[in-house]
Order: structure tokens, then sequence, then C-alpha cells
């Protein structure tokens, strides 16, 4: 396992910069997967726009005023917060900055770096203001296409993403989160995917409706960038080992010329220190404990299984014409992979009417059902639609 980019180029290339040790395995991959969700959005929006499916809107804008003081302070702030944290890593002292994750939620920081950052931000937006500056200040009319948004509906989901992922997590382990909950609020590990999904999805819905983009066909552009987004983001978890595994797996491996890490793995050098009665042998550190069993490497199968599905929806995009469908075919095919995932992974149960599903088996199973049920609402809307014309 790789708990930070700093093993992984140590043990694949033979390379030890220290720098490394501060990007965040499971982080990297979360950064690719927004990226190549916002190149995929952004194309199928342009093809929707090209169609003729999607429509601009227009806004005034005031053009040729000097910086405010209200965005000269804006700028300073992020200046401020990136000098006082991201640039600290790097200047600090090791015994403060040994746990990126835990320096990041602390209140420990380089006030000088921040400060300096903080006014060469500003400095920048006034000089950046001062060379658009007119003698006349005027108002222009500008026309926004839905694909020029897509940095706005990334950010939405981003942020919102992480605040559902974080929320789940807590409600899922809620007995928990009673007994320690600073542990919780205040810690980059713990997130639940559907929570991210949910609140992710409730955020850009009014968003849409605010700026009068098509929501079907946003949801329809959305559908494949969602997959791949999530299969990228699975590789984070396996290589980075932050606890989404699967039961312990001691059968046999079926194929002889299978890698053992694809059929069991111990994952070693976890991010999630399990388990931790179970240390390396000869290891020094806080990323040196292994499973005792070897585990369903899940993630690895979902990362698969949802390339698979990307592809899948990629190809069906042009076919499915109905608004809404590709995105409903989208919903049942996720609501599938991710229950009978859940048979081998590990997870705490709810006790439901006897039963004991885990939580992500109620969601994905609900997914499922609105995505069915979502198809035969649309399908027959279009119908009589057709009918009636």
């Amino acid at each position: 396992m790789y708990p930070n980019l700093y093993f992984a180029f140590k043990d694949l290339f033979g390379i030890e910069w220290s720098p490394l040790r501060f990007v965040n395995s499971f982080g990297f991959f979360v950064a690719i997967a927004f990226i190549l969700a916002a190149i995929f959005l952004t194309m199928e929006l342009r093809r929707k726009s090209k169609q003729g499916l999607l429509y601009p809107t227009e806004m005034q804008v005031m053009v040729g005023q000097p910086a405010t003081p209200a965005e000269l302070l804006l700028n300073f702030f992020l200046g401020f917060l990136l000098g006082y944290k991201i640039i600290a890593l790097f200047i600090m002292d090791n015994s403060a900055t040994e746990d990126p994750q835990a320096f990041i939620f602390s209140t420990i920081g380089s006030w000088p770096a921040g400060i300096v950052l903080g006014l060469l931000f500003a400095f920048l937006k006034w000089r950046d203001k001062n060379k658009q500056k007119l003698p006349k200040p005027e108002k222009r009319t500008i026309r926004i296409w839905p694909q020029d948004r897509v940095g706005e509906i990334t950010i939405l989901g981003l942020v919102f993403g992480l605040l559902g992922a974080k929320l789940f997590d807590i409600f899922e382990n809620w007995s928990d989160f009673l007994t320690r909950p600073s542990d919780y609020i205040f810690s980059a590990e713990g997130l639940t995917f559907y929570g991210g999904l949910i609140c992710a999805a409730l955020a850009i819905w009014v968003y849409a409706r605010k700026h009068k983009i098509g929501f079907w066909h946003l949801n329809d552009a959305a559908a494949p960038a969602l997959m791949l987004s999530y299969a990228v983001g699975r590789i984070g978890c396996q290589v980075s080992g932050d606890g989404d595994w699967g039961i312990p797996n001691t059968a046999p491996k079926p194929l002889s010329w299978l890698p053992d890490w694809m059929w069991a793995y111990n994952y070693p050098h976890n991010v999630a220190r399990m388990d931790q009665d179970n240390p390396i042998p000869g290891c020094d550190g806080k990323f040196c404990f292994e499973l005792a069993q070897p585990a369903f490497p899940t993630p690895f199968y979902e990362t698969i299984l949802c390339l698979i599905l990307f592809l899948v929806l990629w190809s069906v995009r042009k076919k499915l014409t109905i608004p809404g469908t590709l995105f409903a075919f989208y919903l049942m095919l996720n609501g599938l992979e991710r229950f009978f995932i859940e048979k081998i992974r590990v997870n705490k149960t709810l006790n439901l009417f006897g039963f004991q599903p885990t939580q992500a088996e109620i969601i994905s199973t609900l997914l499922f059902l609105s995505g069915l049920v979502l198809w035969i609402v649309l399908y027959r809307k279009s119908r009589t639609l057709k009918t009636i014309n």
C-alpha cells in the first residue's frame, strides 16, 4: 500500500522526495476523478448544446471597475489560508507536519507564510483589475452556455460531496460518533460515497434550476462522468488501503496466473491502520499494520466493474434519446453494482424489520428502484407526447 506518493515513488522509481509525503494517495486519485468528470461532462454538455438541447443564459456584468475592498480581502484570505497551511507543510519543522492530515485539520500553521501569500494574492488581484480598468466602467451582457459552468458545478460537487460523505459516515457510525465526535468531525478519514452523491446531486439540482439548465439533459450528460469518476476514486481506495476492502477471503485462488493481491490481500501499510493487533515486523512509523487475514480487494473489483459500466453508458448515450433515461440507466447500473459488491464488503449492518442490510445495500436498492421507476415514467410520458402530436 502507498499511504502517500512518497512511498509510491520510492517503491516504483527509487525516488525519495520528502515533499511527496504531503500528497495523500487517496486524495490524489479523487482529484484525478474530479478532473476526468469535469472533462467528460464538458464534452457531453457541448455536444447537447450543438444539438440545440441546451441553451445559454444572459447576464450583465460590470467591466472596467477597479478591484473592490471585498475582492481584495477575499483574495488575501484565500492566499493566507494557502500559505498558513499548504506552504507551511514544506517549511515548518517535521515534528509539526509528520502527519499531514492531522496538521491540515489542526490550528498549527505558518503566520509569516500566510501573510506574505495573502498580500501577494491581493496584489495580483489589484493589478489584474487595474489592467482592465476603463475611464468609465460600463455594463455588458454576456452569454453563458451550460458547458461554461462546469467549473462551478465541479466545485459544488466537491464541496457538497465531501460534506455529504462525512455526514453519512457519521450517521452510519452514530454510536461511535457520540463517544468521540471530534475524531469524526476533524478527520479527513471516513467518507461514504452515497452520502456524497446524494448531497452533491441536491446542490447541483438547485444550481441547475437557478441558471435554467435543462435538468434531465444535465443528468444524462453527468451519468458517464459519474461512473468514470467513481471507478478512478476506487483506485485511490485500493492504493491507499482506506478500509473499503472486503470480508476475509481464505478460499484457494481459482486461477493460478492471477496475482495474489487480486484475490486475497492483507493490505500492508494501509492508511486505515488496521489491523493494529498485527504489526509488520521491522517496520517503523504510523503505517506499519496489515490485516491478520487477507481480504477480498473490493475497491479493485469496483474499479474494473465501473470502468466497464462507464464504457456501456458512453456507448449508448446517443441512442437513448428520451431526456433522463440515460441517467435512469446509470442509477440502475450503479445500484446493481454496489448491491452485489456489498455481499463481500466489510460494513456495519442495520436492524430493519428483521433484516440486517448495510446502509449501502439500502441506498443501492433505492437507487435501482428509483432508476427503474424513472425509466418507466419518462418512457411512458414520451410515448404519450408522440401520440398527442
